[in-house]
């Protein structure tokens, strides 16, 4: 199969227009018109995760995360990210990124976590202007009410999450949640304005958790965490568009953060 083909499937999945600005999807490294014997998909495109391609006979990477992010003006293997570049490119590996652009389509990473946590009547939290369908987080109710904490234990268990900072809990249950994926403070806000009880994401830093104002419980799982299930998303998309080409998930755990 060419690249090509399978980048214009990813395109139509989650156009490159959705991105956020600051963002860079897209087809990173290769040639579209390459001929790509099968893929790994990952969340982070790391050095680690492109000898694992190699070592299976992969030559395509698929990344949530960008490999390359902001302007990379060098390549002198001092850091991470100019390693792996320089490796992938040595060895013709293409790799390409799927990032906010899938966050932001109404069947993207946000999705899948309302799917995992069994989300019913679903809508975007922060559709982009004009549409109804595309744009940031979720929203949705459980199917009923649930314990509180026996809520924050559920999210702490799926999501395999080291620790799982919170807010004061305001009510002895919860049913209506908003989510995003990754770093989602941003969106508290709309979390509040949606009336959700709970607000799943991550990344909060220390004073934006004042921000919740005793109206909703931020539930913050960590951004590894938040994102963990994107690559089977990513997978399962490309199994049933190419039923007969290999598609790996990457084994290599990226999560650069530990927790005692």
């Amino acid at each position: 199969m060419r690249l090509n083909e399978i980048v214009q499937y990813l395109e139509e999945l989650a156009p490159l227009n959705y991105q956020e600005s600051y963002d860079n999807c897209g087809l990173l490294i290769g040639d579209k018109n390459s001929v790509i014997s099968s893929a790994v998909v990952c969340l982070d495109c790391t050095e680690e995760v492109i000898d694992e391609a190699m070592a299976c006979g992969a030559n395509l990477v698929i990344a949530h995360h960008p490999l390359i992010f902001s302007g990379l003006k060098k390549i002198t293997g001092e850091t991470y990210i100019e390693r792996a570049v320089a490796k992938a490119i040595k060895n013709d590996v293409a790799v390409y990124a799927i990032h906010t652009n899938l966050d932001n389509v109404k069947h993207g990473v946000n999705a899948k976590i309302c799917e995992l946590l069994q989300l019913k009547n679903t809508q975007v939290l922060a559709p982009k202007r004009g549409v109804t369908d595309v744009g940031s987080g979720m929203v949705g109710e459980l199917v009923e009410e649930i314990d509180t904490l026996s809520f924050l234990n559920q999210i702490k268990s799926t999501f395999g999450a080291g620790s799982l900072r919170y807010t004061t809990i305001l009510k002895g249950t919860v049913k209506r949640i908003a989510v995003c994926g990754g770093s989602g403070s941003f969106l508290l806000p709309d979390a509040i304005e949606a009336g959700a009880d709970v607000f799943v994401s991550s990344d909060f830093k220390y004073h934006q958790f004042f921000d919740a104002e005793n109206q909703i419980v931020i539930a913050d799982i960590g951004h590894f965490e938040a994102e963990k299930f994107t690559k089977e998303l990513i997978y399962d998309f490309l199994r049933e568009k190419f039923p007969t080409f290999v598609v790996r998930l990457s084994h290599i755990k990226t999560n650069p953060v530990n927790y005692l």
